[in-house]
Order: C-alpha cells, then sequence, then structure tokens
C-alpha cells in the first residue's frame, strides 16, 4: 500500500523540481533549494518566488483536479472514456469561466473567487446534461456519452468563441485563459483556486469506498446500505467542482483526466481507495513534465500545454477506445 504512494510522491517531487530549475534562466537545484530557506541570489529569487512557483504550483493543483475528477467520473459512470474533457464538462466550464470574465471582474481575490463559481455551475448544468442524454435504462454506453460530450462540448465552446468576439478589454484575459492561463496567473489564483479544489477533492476520496460499491452495479450497491442516489449526486457535485477549479485559471486542457487514471489503474489496480488518491499525484506530476516539455521544445517560445496533453492523449484514446470494443470495460 506504501510503495506506490511513496514512489508516486518522489516523481511528484522530481517535477516540481524541474518545473523550478528550466525556463530561460537555468536555476541548480542547489540554488532553488537556498531560495527557499530563505537564502539564494535575489535576482533568482525573485523569478523563483514570482514566476516559476505560482505557475508550478497552479500547473499541479490543475493536473491533481483533472485526474482526480476523471478517475471518479469514470468510476461513477462505470465508463473508461468518462474524462471532463470527452464529456464536455471542461468546456461547460470553460463556458461559465468565461461569463464570469465578460463580466469584467476585477483582478483581486473576490473578483476572481467569482470566476470558478460561475465554470462549477456551468460544470454542474453540462454533466446533467450529458448524463441524461447518454443514460439508456440503467446503463451509459460509451458510443451514447462520447457523442453527447462532443455535441454540448461544440456547443458550448461556440458560446464561448461568441462570447470572446463581442467582448471588449476582457477578450485578451479570456484568450490568454483559453490558450493556458498557467502562465498569466500569479499567488491570487492560487489562492482564489485552493478553496474549490480541496473541498472537490477531499470529497472525492472521502467517498472513494462508495465508488468501489457502485462498481456491482446499483441495485447491489443499494442491497450494501448504499444510498446510491445521494452518493451519485454528491460525487458529480464534487467532481464538476475540482474540474470548475481547474478550468477556471488554467483553461481547457484534455486528456489528462483520461490518461493518469487508467495509467494507475494499469499499474496499482482498480481499488478507488488508492486510486483516487494515486491519480491526484499522477495527474500533477503528468501535467507538470507536460508543461515542462512545452516549455522547452520551442524554446524561447512557449507553446500551451493542451497541445502537448493532446498529442500524447489522442493515440491514448484510441487505444482505449479500441480496449473497450475488444475486451469491454476493465
Amino acid at each position: 500500500m506504501k510503495k506506490p504512494f511513496f514512489s508516486s510522491f518522489l516523481f511528484l517531487i522530481a517535477a516540481i523540481v524541474l518545473s523550478l530549475a528550466i525556463g530561460s534562466v537555468f536555476i541548480s537545484p542547489a540554488e532553488i533549494w537556498d531560495i527557499l530557506r530563505g537564502a539564494g541570489e535575489e535576482k533568482f529569487a525573485f523569478i523563483i518566488w514570482n514566476i516559476r512557483l505560482p505557475r508550478t504550483i497552479l500547473v499541479a493543483l490543475t493536473g491533481a483536479a483533472l485526474s482526480g475528477s476523471g478517475a471518479a467520473y469514470q468510476g461513477l459512470f462505470r465508463n473508461p472514456l468518462a474524462d471532463p474533457f470527452l464529456i464536455g464538462v471542461a468546456s461547460g466550464a470553460g463556458l461559465g469561466a468565461v461569463i464570469a470574465m465578460s463580466i469584467q471582474w476585477p483582478y483581486s481575490f473576490w473578483g476572481l473567487m467569482a470566476i470558478p463559481m460561475s465554470a462549477f455551475i456551468a460544470a454542474l448544468i453540462t454533466v446533467f446534461i450529458v448524463y441524461f442524454l447518454a443514460r439508456v435504462g440503467q446503463t451509459i454506453p460509451t458510443t451514447n456519452l462520447i457523442l453527447a460530450g462532443v455535441a454540448f462540448s461544440s456547443f458550448a465552446t461556440s458560446l464561448t468563441s461568441f462570447l470572446m468576439l463581442r467582448s471588449t478589454s476582457e477578450v485578451r484575459r479570456a484568450l490568454g485563459w483559453l490558450l493556458g492561463g498557467a502562465s498569466q496567473a500569479g499567488w491570487t489564483a492560487i489562492f482564489a483556486m485552493l478553496p474549490y479544489l480541496v473541498i472537490g477533492l477531499s470529497i472525492l476520496i472521502f467517498f472513494s469506498y462508495r465508488l468501489n460499491l457502485l462498481q456491482f452495479g446499483d441495485d447491489q450497491a443499494q442491497q450494501m446500505g448504499l444510498n446510491v442516489n445521494r452518493t451519485k449526486t454528491i460525487l458529480l457535485v464534487a467532481a464538476s467542482l475540482a474540474t470548475a477549479s481547474a478550468v477556471a485559471f488554467s483553461g481547457i486542457i484534455g486528456f489528462i483526466g483520461l490518461i493518469v487514471p487508467h495509467v494507475m489503474r494499469l499499474w496499482f489496480g482498480g481499488d478507488y481507495r488508492r486510486l483516487i488518491p494515486l491519480s491526484i499525484i499522477g495527474g500533477a506530476s503528468a501535467l507538470l513534465v507536460s508543461d515542462i516539455i512545452a516549455r522547452i521544445v520551442l524554446a524561447p517560445q512557449e507553446i500551451p500545454v493542451g497541445i502537448i496533453t493532446a498529442l500524447v492523449g489522442a493515440p491514448f484514446f484510441l487505444w482505449i477506445l479500441r480496449r473497450v470494443k475488444n475486451q469491454g470495460y476493465w
């Protein structure tokens, strides 16, 4: 039980150190350690504390939120393709975030707090719409889930584009967010994001055992004493809250919530008491590595991290789709 968590934490620490070290100016791990404990050169300290550390933390929190919610959606729908990006929740949350931005909230803590709240409401509406469109009886076929997700995602993306086109002073801010807001964010965005993220992921971890019971089917889970409808509602709300907190400040980043839970399931098994926390840790590491690649592949120019995750995630998605077709669910 302890070994998977220990190795996952080691990988996360290594990804954090690399993220802090790599940039237009390389800062050695020894210098980073000196800066974090109050020593080190002043010019490097400014770079770490004001630029790289906020970005690193935001990227890690975003990856954790998307992967944790992805694992929860997969268990909740009992569908291996239930990812915040593929089922349209990320696009719905993005629409909510742009609506909040178009109101021209001030760039302050309380102004930023309104963005994830708007994204959360839109994400929640999205997940319920997609759920009821895809549902056939007591099951949610893979094809229906993907089609419903793609359809609503297209609708949400169209509305998002319309709002951005008609906006004036907020269009630059919205465009920067759409391309991956981590590079523009600072400590204020992190503090505004944390309450939503902590609440959402904490509930998912707390309800992980109930996700195990749901894998037996609604009827059998009910016989085991689980209040199925209440549990599903709480999990939907918590996963949507975590997704919204990520999308609100980092844009729409696809496939992290699909890849990481599958890798963790293949390596460490399908027990959600381990899978949810491991997906959270693994998602933080995976998105940090993707962000590092996005920074160095065309250095000194940066590319949006969503391009990196899509290049890896699209082939992975096709492999899972083929696996589902040939073997059924996991």
